[in-house]
Parts: structure tokens; sequence; C-alpha cells
């Protein structure tokens, strides 16, 4: 074997030796590199190399043992809820009383408690997602969103076997990679929205993911080894329940996310919106203001909207048009009025 092969089979035994892994998986991993030094003598090293290579950056880079630690202060975790989100407060509530279920837990060591799964379950617009960013802010936590919407096989979540030539894990593994925890906030966006061909395998799926007796042990087919998932707080969300299986429905606590009233979307976009489309656009607080009577205007008008999304996107083309005359020079500072509204609205 010449110096080349020896020093590229030396950097995938020094990833091996340099992280912890579990003591099986540790052994295969050994036996793989033993194997391919042992195929580079007899010159059938690159077919071989790559695959190894790929498998070895893979479980090496997994959070095996890396965890965060939960912020478990009540006070916290109201001040997270309040500043991001208005209203609510049924959801802010329960899960305030998830929180403190989690501290008395941690003070008894053989407490087997785990969070229950919320299921989310709201029309578009309605918080469903933001919601879930937040508990994982609150609670100190990474977020992970996994998007459902037409997603078409169950290998999708769970991975490719090594056989196949273009194999890789799936999107369970490979974000908990990209979040480099064992533990994370995992977002399971809309699962009712995935392809009606893979609609079975997908629900089997998650209820392993979603069932604690199962999801301490879960084989991605690319790994081809148990990751534990227990620690992970798992968050789902739907536009309804009607195309989720009786067996993850099981697993799950709904949650339904209320519509906004007209008063309730007025004081979001005055209090949240507003002032977050400023900070995107880099626009100074108080350059542009609104009169109150502009905001029942605004608030409705295409019709009722059940979220926030269509007054996001007319709060934001105000705050681009702004942005345009500012940069042009032609104003320093804008007052929405009644008789303005339309200038910075062009299809209101």
């Amino acid at each position: 074997m010449d110096d080349k092969l020896t020093s590229d089979i030396q950097v995938i035994q020094d990833q091996i030796n340099k992280t912890r892994l579990p003591e099986e998986l540790k052994v295969k991993a050994q036996e793989m590199v033993d194997r391919l030094a042992r195929a580079a003598k007899y010159g059938s090293y690159n077919a071989e190399f790559e695959m190894v290579q790929h498998y070895i950056n893979w479980i090496t880079s997994l959070p095996w043992y890396q965890s965060t630690q939960d912020i478990l202060d009540l006070g916290h975790v109201k001040q997270v809820m309040d500043k991001n989100h208005f209203g609510l407060d049924s959801l802010k509530d329960r899960f305030l009383e998830y929180i403190s279920l989690m501290i008395l837990n941690k003070r008894n060591p053989q407490s087997s408690f785990r969070a229950p799964i919320l299921l989310l379950v709201g029309l578009v617009g309605t918080g469903k997602t933001t919601i879930s960013a937040s508990i994982a802010e609150a609670l100190g936590r990474h977020f992970i969103r996994i998007p459902f919407g037409g997603m078409s096989s169950a290998l999708d979540l769970r991975g490719q076997a090594r056989v196949f030539g273009d194999a890789e894990p799936g999107q369970i593994i490979k974000n908990i990679r990209r979040g480099g925890v064992k533990n994370p906030v995992i977002l399971l966006d809309e699962i009712d929205r995935v392809s009606e061909n893979a609609r079975g395998e997908i629900m089997g799926v998650l209820v392993e993911l979603l069932d604690p007796a199962q999801n301490n042990s879960f084989v991605d087919h690319y790994i081809d080894y148990p990751f534990d998932l227990s620690q992970c707080l798992f968050v789902a969300t739907a536009n309804n329940t009607t195309h989720i299986s009786t067996a993850v429905m099981d697993r799950l606590e709904p949650i339904l996310m209320p519509s906004y009233s007209d008063e309730e979307k007025i004081h979001i976009a005055r209090e949240y919106i507003l002032p977050a489309q400023l900070h995107k656009a880099a626009i100074p607080p108080g350059v542009i203001t609104f009169d109150d009577a502009v905001w029942p205007k605004i608030t409705r008008p295409l019709g009722f909207d059940a979220g926030i999304r269509t007054l996001e996107r007319t709060i934001e083309g105000i705050v681009r048009r702004a942005a345009r005359l500012l940069v042009e020079g032609k104003a320093k500072e804008f007052h929405i009025t009644i008789d303005n509204v339309k200038q910075f609205i062009p299809t209101y």
C-alpha cells in the first residue's frame, strides 16, 4: 500500500479514534476500516473507500452523547411566549403546565416522565410553526423543522440502505446532525399533507418516532444502528386531523389553534408585525407610522382570513414601498392615512 492510501485510511481511523461512539458501533466501524485496508492491498481501494468514508463521516458527526441543558424557569418561559405571541392564553397555560411537570420530575432522578407530544391543529397563518419555535427558545433547545407537505416516501424519513450507490440518511438523522444535539425540539410540520400513496408507510414511521417505548432506538436504514430520540421534544402541526392515522393520533395531544379576531390582528400588526418588518428592512422605528383608522382597512382587504399571513404580506408591502422612496430620497418619514394608503398598497 502506498503512502497516499495509508494517509487516506489513517484520516478515517483518526475520526473513529477521537469520536465517542457507542461501543458496538465503534467495533463495526473499525471492522470496516480494517477491511478497507486489506482491500487496498489488492487494488479494490477506490470503490470501497468512498462508501466507508461517507459512512464514517456520518456516524462520527452525529451527537450520540451531546445535549443541551433545559431552562426550566416558568418566568423565563412565560416571558418568551408573551414576547413572541399575542393571545393564545390557553396554549401558553398548557405549555407552562408541561414545564411545571418537567421541573418536578427533574428533582426525581428515578422519574420516567416523558413530555406529551403536542399536535397543533389550525388554519394557515394561525401561528402553529412560530409557537413551536418559541417553545424551543423558551427551553433553550435547538429547533428543527421537518416539512411533511408532499412527502412521497417513508425513506425520506428513514433513509436508504447502503447497498444503493446514492444512499443517504433520512430527514430525521440529517436534522439531528444539523442541530448538533440529541434533545432538540423537532417540529413535524403538516403531517396531514403527505402523499396519498405513501401515507400508510409514513404514518408507520411516525408511530415509531412518537412512541416513547420505541423512539429510544430509532433505526435509520443508512446508519443501521439505533439512535436514541427519547430526549427529543416533538411538536406536530396539521390543518386538520382527517388524514392522520388513528395510531398516530393516539400518541398526540391535539390543541386547536384559534382564528384571530380583527381586534387581535390589529394588535398583532401594530405590536409585532410592523416592528419586525421595520427591523428586517433596516428602517428605524417611527419612520413609518399609521393612523388608527388605517388598521381596520388593511386587516381585511380581501375578506376574512383566520390567520395573519395576508396581513403580514400587506404590511411587508407597505414597508417595501417606503424603503424604495427612502432610497430614492423622495421622503424621510411616512405617515399612512386613509387618503394615501392606496399609494403604498397598489393592489388595495
